[in-house]
Formats: C-alpha cells, structure tokens, sequence
C-alpha cells in the first residue's frame, strides 16, 4: 500500500461523503473541550454537553477555569461518565493555564512533538483525545487514528495483525502528505464509514471503497466465501 491507493481510498470517501466539515466547533477551545466530552460516547451526546456548557456561559478559558469539577459536571451529564470527564476538563484546565496562561494560540505555537508529550502528561487525556486537540484545535499535522482506523484498514488488508494506535499512525504519516487539511477531512470520513456502514456487521454494498473495484475487503470476501447475506 502506497502513498496514491491510501489517497485513493481517501478521493472514494470524498465522493460519497463529500467533505465533512470536521470539526463542528464554534472555537479552537471548544474542539479541546468537545474532544474530552467525546470519550466513549457518541458525538451527539457530547454535544448537549457543549450546548449545557454554553447556556451557563461555562464554555470560555477563563470561565471554565475558575470552575470546580462540582460546577462541572452536572453540565456535562448528557455526556456519560460526567464525574470523570469533568476531573478532566479540570486537569486539562489547570495545565492550559499553568503553561500558557490559558491562551490556546501561545500553546498552538509550541513545537508539535514537545506538546503532544505535555498533553500526554495530562491525566486524562489519551493519544486520541490528545490528537484530536492537536489537529483540530492546534492546527498541527497529526493523523488521528480511533477505532473504525484499525476495522476498516485491516478488512482491506492495509493494516496486518493486531497494530498498535503508534503503529498506526505511523504507517498513515509515513503514506501521507502532512497536512492539516487532509488529515482532518480523512479522519472525518472514516469517521463516518465506521458508524454507518463498516460496523462489525457491515453493510457492504453500501462502502465507496469496495465499490472502487479496486480493493479487496477480506470481510467481504469470507462471506461470499461463505454464502452468507450481507
């Protein structure tokens, strides 16, 4: 697999999704605070979270900063394991102001590597969620990997074995331009594969890529195999 079959996949989503807009934010600073809430939940639920943060005029730096978890987390119940997530959004908090004073451009600026390894430090914050921040928020070239990454990239056979969320990413960054823009969009529309058609059960016939005639899908191909009705 190479630099052009990886775009390849990537111009099939396009045409079928079009460009998703990812992410949907107001902000920089919601897509930080959007990126926490999203933990383990579907969007739409992180979403009433970022809606409840706003009516209560909870959704600034500085605001959310003078916040206690307390404050926090009723707001953000529609987002499950509220008490948890707003232990988060508070440790995040602390640090953004600690080492930036709570200005996302300064943090922005600071060199990619050297960053992410900062929010890594961050109890809390996984490489997902991290990379998620320092995508769309920060404006930095890095390829967010999730779950729908690893099922759709090894039923093509793109991805073997059991790879790691680095290895991964790896592969992506070693096969792609960096940039920004592609990154974002990429990871939007696999994104929107995984939760509507490349499910653990999938629905085959509908995929872009698989319709391309131009990959094979070793689930696809086991059952027809097997006769089975997908």
């Amino acid at each position: 697999m190479f630099e052009n079959e990886l775009l390849e996949i990537y111009a099939s989503l396009r045409r079928a999704f079009g460009h998703r807009n990812w992410w949907p934010a107001e902000e920089p600073f919601e897509v930080i605070i959007g990126a926490i809430l999203t933990q383990n939940v579907s969007w739409s639920n992180a979403s009433k979270a970022i809606s409840n943060l706003k009516r209560e005029g909870k959704l600034s730096p500085s605001t959310l900063y003078e916040c206690s978890v307390e404050d926090i987390a009723p707001l953000i119940k529609p987002a499950r394991f509220y008490n948890s997530k707003a232990l988060k959004i508070k440790n995040f908090m602390e640090f953004f102001f600690k080492e930036y004073g709570g200005d996302l451009a300064a943090m922005s600026s600071e060199d990619c590597a050297s960053l992410r390894k900062k929010l890594l430090a961050v109890k809390g914050l996984g490489k997902e969620t991290v990379d998620c921040i320092l995508l769309y928020a920060c404006g930095k070239p890095v390829f967010v990997v999730d779950a729908y990454t690893k099922r759709i990239f090894l039923r093509y056979g793109v991805l073997n074995g059991n790879p790691s969320y680095d290895d991964i990413q790896s592969y992506f960054m070693a096969n792609l331009p960096h940039d920004v823009a592609l990154y974002n969009d990429y990871h939007a529309q696999i994104v929107l594969l995984g939760n509507s058609i490349c499910r653990p059960k999938p629905l085959c016939g509908s995929c872009p890529i698989a319709t391309n005639g131009k990959l094979n899908c070793h689930y696809l191909n086991a059952e027809l195999k097997t006769k089975k009705v997908i």
